[in-house]
């Protein structure tokens, strides 16, 4: 969980119209092209450095990027909802919609000068993976959806099927000290709250990898609030083609492993993969095993 900034090639903007989206490339990664797309209003610096080694060992180019109102790249402007958990359930969203999002990964994809990827996305960022290639297959070659909903059921009611509100309501209740010191403690109180609770959860590292990328995305009501309210108007989850691989932590305190179930049940031939112990993360000791069913997914759609 180091510090990864001098492990990456420096930051690269690409543009979708008046949104800047930053990416940047691990430093020496060689092979088949990896587009990783990290979770709600999260920057792209939550992506364990080990996880992304193993990915190249395992023959990948990785490639990440902050999605808008994330990280690095474009804030969007403030709407009239605030708080995440009404924008989930409101019918339209006031900022952009998810079509746009999806759009982002195409344009980050044309500035890596990539005409095709495999996409692995972690919470929202699983549920854009599976939008992306909905809307753009010819873009797409594998997906992987992590620890996410079903894109068909990621705005209103028909979430509530999968959500746990337990730790959802605790984080939104949180209050934290204005600045640096304040996105410190957010983003530690998330990881604490995500942690698997069949690995264990190096606090002091957890600690250090925070300070090193402070990241305000944990505490930005209103950016998750813009994220969560984009509405998706695109193909349904059954069309989805591309071979897919669908992980899920047993133990999830954000989504019910049924989220899993459904999405993999849903897209033709899609492997599903449940990890006993593991919560919303991706725990250090499955880091090779996930690399290598990402890289037996890629070979599944490699020509004959």
């Amino acid at each position: 969980m180091e510090a990864t900034s001098e492990r990456w090639t420096p930051t690269r903007h690409a543009r979708n119209g008046e949104v800047d989206l930053a990416f940047d490339v691990l430093d020496g990664s060689r092979g088949e092209p990896l587009l990783l797309i990290m979770g709600l209003a999260t920057a792209r610096f939550w992506w364990p450095a080990g996880l992304c080694d193993a990915f190249a060992a395992a023959g990948f180019t990785v490639a990440r990027y902050d999605q808008r109102d994330a990280g690095e790249s474009t804030r969007m402007p403030d709407t009239s909802t605030g708080n995440p958990f009404s924008a989930l359930f409101r019918r339209r969203g006031d900022a952009y919609t998810s079509e746009d999002m999806t759009d982002d990964a195409v344009a980050v994809l044309d500035a890596l000068g990539w005409q095709r990827a495999h996409v692995f996305g972690h919470s929202l960022g699983g549920v854009i993976a599976q939008r992306l290639a909905l809307r753009h297959p010819d873009r797409v070659l594998t997906v992987t959806s992590s620890a996410a909903l079903p894109s068909d059921a990621a705005a209103g009611l028909k979430v509530l099927r999968y959500l746990r509100f337990g730790l959802l309501s605790k984080l939104a209740r949180a209050r934290f000290p204005e600045g640096r010191e304040g996105d410190i403690e957010a983003s530690l109180a998330v990881w604490r709250g995500i942690a698997s609770p069949g690995y264990p959860f190096d606090e002091a590292a957890a600690r250090a990898w925070v300070e090193a990328e402070v990241d305000s995305g944990p505490r930005d009501r209103k950016a998750q609030s813009r994220q969560i309210g984009a509405q998706w108007r695109g193909p349904s989850l059954r069309a989805l083609r591309h071979p897919t691989l669908v992980l899920h932590g047993e133990q999830d305190p954000i989504l019910r492993v049924a989220a899993a179930h459904a999405t993999a049940r849903t897209v033709p031939g899609a492997r599903l993969r449940t990890l006993p112990g593991v919560g919303h993360d991706l725990p250090e000791a499955l880091w090779p095993t996930i690399a290598a069913e990402v890289a037996d997914l890629a070979a599944s759609a490699a020509p004959s």
